[in-house]
């Protein structure tokens, strides 16, 4: 065979594998394109907050610039509109494509009032205490709900079901920054179990992360509340549909215990179709943070929001707001992927 045949053959066999393997995984490819097209609805969201900025928060910059560095009010707006990567004057699309650019090389921000503060500082600084109260109240509330679900769907009581009831249409109907309110009142003001406000810096060693747990415990708590009772209504839905699956009735009528039923079969199963939802609890979480965080002075990454928006210090708030919708429609894809992968019918229906 020729040496040409033999180089044809073998882009033949490598376009058909590469076909393939899109093919098999067109279901993540989708996910991820979707994904992609969320952070370019971000990108255009938070560019027309930037572009609602007036014109002289660059004029104010500049003119600290000139105190700072003695240079003349033209040359300091120059290098305002070069720091800042911004420019009122210029057309809506240099605007864009500035942007853009600033994005893609890491620049999210640089604050107009405070010296040498970033929203990438920022957010390297306080996004770690808003990530732990926030993956503390998604577990805790992920365990508990889907307990009392699968419990309130195989174990029927009156009474338990009247006080199940009640704490989910309770809870449901405060919103968490109420009952953050409430526990702060009770345990922080009354009782005074619980600091008021503040945390220590978690990079001070183990003492740090006590007081961290400590002061962070009213927060999760009021997530928790309400985040609980959405689970635990999702866990019932599901449960109840796979309790009329024929495997169920079969393990049943092998005289299977009760509590393998629950915990193998009900369950693990009912529990897939919350995995996506997941995602949605965290982004709930997550982006509800600024007013718990603002309630119990909590110094995470909502806080420092709550604070730059008063300041009105807008390149760090666009920063900040980008960087949070990337963080949540990451966190949509991931559970999508994972959900793919734990149940492949998915894949193969996609």
């Amino acid at each position: 065979m020729a040496t040409s045949d033999k180089i044809k053959n073998l882009f033949v066999r490598a376009g058909k594998a590469l076909v393939k393997f899109f093919y098999d995984n067109r279901y993540f490819f989708k996910r991820l394109g979707i994904a992609l097209l969320n952070v370019l609805f971000a990108v255009m969201l938070t560019f027309l907050v930037l572009t609602l900025t007036p014109t002289n928060a660059i004029d104010q910059y500049a003119q600290r610039l000139v105190e700072q560095r003695a240079i003349s009010l033209e040359e300091a707006r120059k290098l305002a509109v070069e720091i800042l990567g911004y420019d009122p004057n210029a057309n809506v699309f240099k605007q864009l494509w500035n942007y853009i650019g600033n994005i893609l090389h890491g620049n999210l921000g640089t604050s107009i009032y405070l010296k040498d503060v970033t929203a990438n500082s920022v957010i390297k600084q306080f996004l770690p205490y808003t990530l732990f109260i926030s993956a503390v109240a998604l577990l805790v509330s992920f365990v508990l709900g889907i307990s009392m679900g699968a419990d309130m769907a195989y174990r029927k009581s009156p009474v338990k079901d009247a006080f199940m009831t009640s704490y989910i249409v309770t809870s449901s109907a405060i919103p968490d920054y109420l009952w953050g309110l409430i526990l702060l009142y009770i345990f922080g003001c009354t009782l005074k179990w619980f600091p008021l406000n503040g945390a220590r810096d978690i990079t001070n060693g183990l003492p740090a992360v006590i007081d961290l747990l400590w002061h962070a415990t009213l927060p999760v708590v009021s997530m928790v509340i309400v985040q609980t009772s959405s689970w635990a209504m999702l866990m019932r839905g599901s449960a109840v549909s796979v309790l009329g699956e024929d495997y169920v009735n079969a393990a049943r009528a092998r005289g299977i215990p009760n509590r393998i039923i629950v915990n193998r079969y009900l369950r693990r199963n009912a529990m897939l179709p919350l995995v996506t939802q997941v995602a949605i609890s965290f982004a709930a979480i997550f982006g509800g943070s600024t007013l718990i965080e603002s309630i119990f002075s909590y110094p995470g990454l909502g806080l420092q929001l709550a604070t730059y928006i008063g300041n009105r210090d807008y390149f760090v708030v666009v920063g900040i707001l980008f960087f949070t919708s990337v963080i949540i429609i990451l966190a949509n894809f991931i559970a999508d992927s994972v959900y793919s992968f734990i149940d492949p019918r998915v894949r193969r229906d996609s």
